[in-house]
């Protein structure tokens, strides 16, 4: 079976140069094919232009990350790395700062365009507004991207713009939202229980009311219970055949 790291491999990656007030001044086929077919002729715009609303305050977190990290004594800084979601693609985004006599001169983005490996059409009524489903979720783990089969992922927590994303026996770091991810994920198998949780009901174990409370028992090694808002309340008991 193919890596994921061997697929990168065979990758063409997108390069976008950004000049120092994060202009883009230049990029290589791929990043037009990429991104002009989603926002238009990206040169000379702001690169902030060329992503949702939602996905700004992670890119600018990650040029501001890449540009402490350039100014650091220390050699070899390594490039920061996010997975960031626009319209129909996933991507993943590497950017290092290019330095010109010890002052940052601009950016350079390198990113791979992760969807096909990562998420399939969504079936349905065909609206091209509907994301693509995925098929495996990226999460970070030790500095590296690891793609989860999503029957081994038991919960999802909502960490702010962030997701921590819960196996059996370990958690992992998402830089994706709750919400982003469960517009991604099957509707069948991935249940909103909470505003702040996520679960495979493929590993619910029990349903517990505790005083006024219910929960839902997962079947990890802690056994996390997970509380269910009230609204939730009847359409989970629906779900598991108990209404």
């Amino acid at each position: 079976m193919e890596t994921f790291e061997y697929k990168l491999q065979k990758f063409d990656p997108g390069v976008v140069l950004l000049d120092e007030n994060n202009n883009v001044s230049s990029m290589n086929n791929v990043a037009i094919r990429v991104l002009g077919s989603i926002r238009g002729n990206p040169i000379g715009r702001n690169v902030f232009q060329l992503h949702p609303e939602k996905s700004r305050e992670k890119i600018q977190w990650l040029l501001e990350s890449a540009g402490k990290a350039a100014m650091c004594p220390m050699d070899s800084t390594p490039p920061m790395t996010m997975m960031i979601t626009i319209p129909d693609r996933v991507l993943l985004i590497k950017v290092t700062k290019l330095l010109s006599e010890q002052r940052i001169a601009g950016t350079c983005l390198l990113f791979y365009d992760l969807t096909d490996i990562t998420t399939r059409p969504c079936e349905g009524d065909g609206s091209p507004d509907r994301p693509r489903l995925l098929l495996k979720l990226p999460v970070y783990s030790k500095n590296q991207v690891l793609l989860l089969d999503l029957n081994d992922v038991v919960h999802l927590q909502s960490d702010g713009h962030y997701t921590n994303v819960y196996t059996r026996n370990q958690k992992h770091f998402c830089n994706l939202s709750l919400s982003d991810l469960q517009t991604r994920l099957n509707p069948q198998q991935y249940i909103r229980t909470h505003r702040c949780h996520l679960i495979n009901i493929q590993h619910a174990k029990r349903f517990e009311k505790v005083d006024d409370h219910y929960l839902v028992i997962m079947d990890d090694e802690k056994e996390t219970a997970i509380p269910v808002s009230r609204s939730k309340v009847q359409e989970l008991k629906q779900i598991l055949g108990l209404a």
